[in-house]
């Protein structure tokens, strides 16, 4: 144990190499970060919007269309909010592609088009829906998080705001799906 103690000690003693130097994460770190995610959830938000449309009419269930439809006026709301965000930064919103939606959206399309002939095709919808809910919630709660570390108590409130709506979308999807979506698919 003393060798070890003694191990440690030495260690302490010597200078760090580069490999071991801990670098600090200057606050500009954290704020490039904040405005990444914001990038990404923006054009995330951007590209549900166009989205929705073909969601909204592929779906059969009366529940599921006005649940979408519903959705689709939140999520311009959503927008404002980040608008308004980035008016407060002084930035304006950048157009680079979130790559994580443009995935997700596509797997959505491919099931609309796999099921488009089936009792299925409203639950895979809301499958594809839910996926997308899940992928905001984690960009709102992290761009959320650095806010909240940055100072911005006001802009980590509105992202607070649109994290609670994602996450009712969701719980209503899960609602729908456990109620009647999935029920209906199974009577096939």
């Amino acid at each position: 144990m003393y060798l070890v103690l003694e191990s440690i000690e030495s260690r302490a003693k010597a200078p760090m190499t580069n490999d071991e130097k801990e670098i600090p994460m200057p606050r500009e770190s954290l704020q490039t970060l904040y405005e990444h995610e914001l990038k990404d959830l923006y054009s995330a938000e951007k590209q549900i919007l166009e989205a929705l449309p073909k969601m909204i009419n592929a779906a059969s269930h009366p529940d599921l269309k006005a649940s979408l439809t519903e959705h689709k006026a939140i999520t311009e709301k959503q927008v404002d909010r980040l608008d308004l965000i980035y008016k407060e930064l002084g930035k304006q919103p950048e157009n680079e592609k979130c790559k994580g939606m443009e995935g997700l959206l596509k797997e959505g399309d491919k099931a609309i088009e796999e099921f488009s002939d089936s009792d299925v095709l409203d639950a895979a919808i809301i499958a594809a829906a839910q996926r997308v809910e899940h992928y905001e919630m984690a960009g709102y709660g992290c761009a959320r998080t650095y806010a909240n570390m940055l100072g911005f108590s006001d802009q980590a409130e509105l992202l607070q705001v649109t994290l609670d709506e994602e996450g009712e979308a969701d719980h209503r999807l899960t609602d729908l799906a456990e109620e009647c979506v999935n029920i209906d698919a199974m009577k096939v």
